[in-house]
């Protein structure tokens, strides 16, 4: 067995903790990086609003004023305690660290004292067991109707099995029922509002909702018999086969097919807070249009103002002062500045996320600029994430991060910024374009066309490049499945 030595050379790339930090806030929606903030300034005292009194020294030296005697034995490492430098903290006249904020010209005044609102709404299974009290059951019949009402999903649709609810209460809840039992308190639940509430799927759904209309006096039988017999014909628009089976006329079919589109086939999607996320949108950035010149401005909430705590700062001045350091005041000096270094590093993220949220929008706006004027979508041009890297010298992991989590609001609406990234398409003259234009000229084909003779993806090709656009069916058809709009047949209405 022999021993040898060896040097080798490696290159590695490792994040600093400061950009590790960084990329976690890129991240962080303007709607809750006031929540993040609070987090942060409740871990670091160290760290403060400018605005608040900054009388903490007292509540400060109390946290390092009662250590056991055990905690500074003399075998823990010396030199840290040796060789403390806080020249950097202490120099008089110099306010950078307590006067450390972050403030930016980026953000109009007006957005400075905003609130942000949100509905008080009642959620979907608020509302639910709010109509349980009407059903007069015993304290075991409410806790199995209460396990059913929680097992329905958020388009209002109960898709768990019966048996399977029956051993969910077994197990946790020590309730011994069977599925007929279960299957009486769903039949009773789906008398609830909404209408077509606890179905077990579409169908059932449907036939709920016209069941209750039924009972309200409206003539449905014909739309019940639809259902029931022809669900699939009517799923796949064969309107032909319904007809012959149901013998109806052509308007008595066009009247059926009516009743059934207005049906709500997810009762619970638009009650209270389930989609709060996609409803309340908090833009990161407002594009203004004053005289054909774009004016970007920073929501005011991705600029707070943040600073070093002056009491802080005081203790390590007192430090430097004494003539006496013993143990006890070495160590509560390093505490002190590594909770300095550590609201120092935040206040630098915070900043670096604000000029990276500034830099990347700016170069979005300046290539996308014909669309912030127009809001016309077949203006915009061909723009990917290596683009907008180039132009701020940013890394493309970074802008893909702000693209994806940032909205803008502009006067034509308010969009996520990755919906202004899309490849090319050539024309055929040679000039390339973006997919997304091609995407929205593709949306008006469809949208204007003749409903009873919808166009197929073979005729849509031939539109297309037609305009001049070269593009092959299997594109046109894969754009369209993007754009989540079905197939021809499909589209046919009557």
């Amino acid at each position: 067995m022999s021993i040898s030595q060896s040097l080798q050379q490696k290159l590695l790339q490792k994040l600093s903790p400061q950009q590790i930090q960084l990329m976690k806030l890129l991240q962080v929606p303007t709607a809750i990086l006031d929540e993040r903030i609070k987090e942060e300034l409740e871990e670091n005292p160290a760290l403060e609003l400018s605005d608040e009194a900054h009388d903490d020294f007292e509540d400060a030296q109390d946290e390092f004023k009662e250590s056991p005697e055990e905690e500074y034995e003399e075998s823990s490492n010396e030199e840290q305690y040796e060789n403390i430098d806080i020249s950097d903290y202490v120099q008089e006249g110099d306010d950078d660290i307590a006067d450390y904020k972050m403030r930016d010209d980026n953000y109009g005044e007006q957005e400075e004292k905003t609130t942000m609102p949100y509905k008080v709404e009642t959620s979907f299974y608020e509302v639910l067991e709010a109509q349980l009290g009407m059903l007069n059951l015993d304290e075991r019949e409410f806790r199995i109707t209460e396990q059913i009402i929680g097992s329905i999903d958020e388009d209002g649709y109960l898709r768990r099995e019966t048996s399977a609810i029956v051993d969910d209460l077994a197990f946790r809840q020590n309730i011994v029922t069977s599925d007929a039992e279960v299957e009486g308190l769903i039949k009773r639940i789906q008398q609830f509002d909404p209408p077509g509430v606890c179905a077990r799927n579409l169908q059932e759904c449907l036939l709920l909702q016209l069941i209750r209309q039924k009972a309200e006096g409206k003539e449905v039988d014909v739309a019940i018999m639809a259902v029931t017999r022809y669900f699939d014909e009517f799923t796949k628009k064969h309107y032909e086969k319904i007809q012959r089976g149901l013998n109806l006329s052509d308007e008595e079919l066009k009247e059926v097919m009516i009743q059934i589109t207005r049906l709500n086939p997810k009762p619970g999607g638009n009650m209270g807070e389930m989609n709060k996320a996609e409803n309340y949108v908090v833009p990161d950035f407002f594009i203004t249009n004053a005289g054909n010149k774009l004016e970007l401005t920073l929501n005011s909430k991705n600029a707070p103002e943040l600073r070093i705590s002056e009491g802080y700062r005081d203790m390590l001045k007192e430090y430097d002062r004494g003539a006496k350091k013993d143990r006890r005041q070495k160590e509560a000096v390093l505490f002190i500045k590594q909770k300095i270094d550590a609201a120092k590093w935040f206040i630098d993220a915070i900043k670096q996320r604000q000029h990276t949220l500034i830099s990347t929008m700016t170069a979005i706006m300046n290539h996308q600029h014909e669309f912030f004027l127009t809001g016309d979508e077949t203006t915009l041009k061909p723009m990917i994430l290596k683009d907008i890297a180039e132009r701020t010298g940013l890394d493309i992991s970074t802008v893909s991060r702000v693209a994806n989590s940032k909205f803008v609001q502009t006067e034509f609406g308010t969009y996520r910024l990755k919906f202004f990234f899309s490849e090319s398409l050539t024309t055929d003259t040679g000039e390339e374009v973006s997919t997304r234009e091609v995407k929205k000229i593709l949306s008006d084909l469809i949208e204007n066309e003749h409903k009873k003779k919808p166009l197929s993806d073979e005729r849509l090709t031939e539109m297309l490049q037609e305009k001049g656009y070269n593009i092959a069916r299997r594109t046109v058809a894969k754009y369209r499945e993007q754009l989540n709009i079905p197939v021809a047949r499909l589209r046919k209405e009557l």
